[in-house]
């Protein structure tokens, strides 16, 4: 289905000011992780085992999201992509996006810092809205079929239908490789902070479960 390009500029508009949100997201909460701690000293085993789960978590939103990258990108303003990983949600790059920002909170030692982290992350739920209000635009009755079928987040994976053969774009799925590289590098970054804390007694920091 041919798009007009104010819907297309639309869509571009909402996905610029999405990148603007994580970035300022970034920036405000940024600090916050400097006072802030989990109630485990940094190489406790209980430290460790939150971490390494969060670890865990990283790679996996990572693979989901060049997983995901493989099917929409480039396509996602003139087709509806309906197979992989988008037969069982409709937004699989945010849900593993969701587990890359719940990995990464748990890198403080903090199950609380890492679920508010994960709240936080709500802020993208307006953008979510207005892409799908665009996507209705463009694709019409059989968007309409898609959302009144699939979920929006949980996967139904009873849903599941692949596709008999990809078309990559190179370029975007170079770029979320990039981003999953950007995530890795927090995680040492956070830990690093974490370090500071323990070797900075007179620092005032809040401990949290």
């Amino acid at each position: 289905m041919s798009t007009t390009p104010a819907i297309t500029h639309d869509l571009g508009r909402t996905q610029s000011r999405r990148k603007m949100k994580i970035r300022l997201a970034l920036l405000l909460f940024s600090p916050a992780l400097l006072f802030t701690t989990g109630i485990f000293e940094p190489g406790s085993w209980q430290r460790e085992a939150l971490e390494g789960v969060g670890v865990l978590l990283v790679f996996l939103a990572i693979l989901g999201r060049a997983w995901s990258t493989l099917y929409i990108g480039g396509r996602k303003i003139d087709h509806l992509v309906t197979a992989g990983p988008y037969s069982v949600t409709r937004n699989p790059l945010y849900l593993f996006s969701f587990v890359a920002v719940l990995g990464l909170g748990l890198q403080t030692g903090s199950i609380t810092i890492a679920l508010g982290l994960l709240v936080a992350y709500a802020i993208f739920w307006p953008v979510v809205l207005r892409e799908e209000a665009t996507l209705h635009k463009i694709h019409g009755v059989l968007f309409e079929i898609y959302r009144n079928s699939v979920p929006r987040f949980a996967p139904r994976r009873s849903l599941w239908k692949d596709a008999h053969q990809l078309e990559i774009d190179p370029r975007r799925l170079r770029q979320t490789v990039l981003d999953g590289l950007i995530m890795l590098a927090l995680i040492p970054l956070i830990r690093g902070i974490g370090w500071l804390q323990a070797s900075t007694p007179n620092l005032p920091v809040l401990a949290l479960f």
